[in-house]
């Protein structure tokens, strides 16, 4: 059975970095991001990976994870979310007090995705793949990004309902400064391979394809065991995006995940929007149309999570039905 944390009116949020953390340049930017959780009622509790960054991490492996152990640790705080996401991640896991968790939400993508993915598998309790705390520090936050808060304090029992976007953002211009983090400019369209509409229900599970295809194989990527032992084999929908690969190794990724039997027991799989690198005249559609007719299950792509924002907020292990039709998207989740 899923184990759903819960969020509190006037909760303390916990910082830290498993990952990247921020360098000293970029303060500013974080100040004004903890500023943000402040005005909204939280209290920010900031850890020491936050503010370092060298060599591709916040801190050496076992700095990182003893930090992030404490504050999972802690009953004083009721939520954890990491500055951003970063390359290194993995270093971490086998320093990480799985049996000692307590039930609390961690938000993030991107690397952070590894993270959530092995907690919610090696313990069955529910992770958040969402904004991380650098795209909330704008005075104003999208429909689509701003419902992360309202995810999050769903109680167990309860159901939290998410539409597409209207609109999304082409590409990064950190110049363009506005009360706005994201620059919101082109219209967005959920799409099916090979359909017009579509209904899929299942288990939530997923991530940033880059870094989470690095636990097939490990004891932090028993789908099977997750699925017999917390599902009771419930079908999954695997939500997977690609932040850096190029489409044949996006393929060579999804192949491996397959064949380790990720995707068995599934109802479809959802990708979010991505730049996706074309390789030989590859592109990122030829990929899921390959998919598609390989595991003979639906397959929606240009969704709202990832890397090309805005995101929602999607819970690994929330039971989910998702609906897309003439280019919008509806996505509920269920907290059972």
């Amino acid at each position: 059975m899923i184990k759903y944390p819960t969020l509190e009116n006037k909760a303390t949020i916990g910082i830290t970095a498993p990952s990247s953390g921020v360098g000293p340049h970029l303060h500013p930017m974080l100040n004004r991001a903890c500023s943000r959780m402040n005005e909204l009622g939280f209290t920010v509790v900031c850890g020491k990976t936050v503010r370092t960054q060298d060599k591709a991490k916040s801190s050496p492996a076992r700095t990182r994870a003893a930090e992030l152990n404490e504050m999972l640790q802690d009953d004083s705080i009721n939520m954890i979310i990491p500055p951003w996401g970063g390359e290194l991640l993995i270093e971490v896991l086998e320093h990480i007090d799985f049996e000692n968790l307590k039930s609390k939400w961690i938000l993030g993508y991107s690397d952070i995705s590894l993270l959530l993915l092995a907690i919610t598998l090696k313990t069955g309790i529910a992770t958040a793949h969402g904004p991380c705390l650098m795209d909330l520090r704008g005075e104003i936050t999208d429909n689509t990004t701003g419902m992360w808060q309202a995810v999050v304090s769903t109680k167990t029992g309860e159901s939290v309902v998410q539409h597409s976007s209207q609109l999304y953002q082409k590409e990064w211009n950190s110049d363009n400064s506005t009360p706005s983090i994201f620059h919101l400019t082109e219209q967005t369209s959920w799409k099916i391979v090979s359909q017009s509409s579509v209904k899929l229900q299942g288990r939530l599970l997923g991530g940033c394809v880059d870094c989470i295809r690095h636990l097939i194989g490990t004891p932090y990527g028993d789908v099977r065991h997750f699925q017999q032992h917390e599902l009771s084999d419930e079908p999954i929908i695997w939500y997977l995006e690609n932040c850096e690969l190029n489409t044949a190794d996006l393929r060579r990724s999804l192949v491996h995940m397959k064949l380790a039997g990720w995707f068995n027991h599934c109802s479809g799989l959802m990708f979010g929007r991505s730049s996706n690198k074309p390789f030989d005249n590859y592109t990122a559609e030829d990929v899921y149309q390959e998919l598609a007719e390989e595991l003979q299950l639906p397959v929606i792509y240009d969704a709202d999570f990832g890397h090309v924002p805005p995101q929602m907020t999607l819970i690994n292990g929330a039971f989910a039905e998702v609906e897309v039709s003439e280019g919008k998207g509806t996505l509920k989740q269920s907290f059972i």
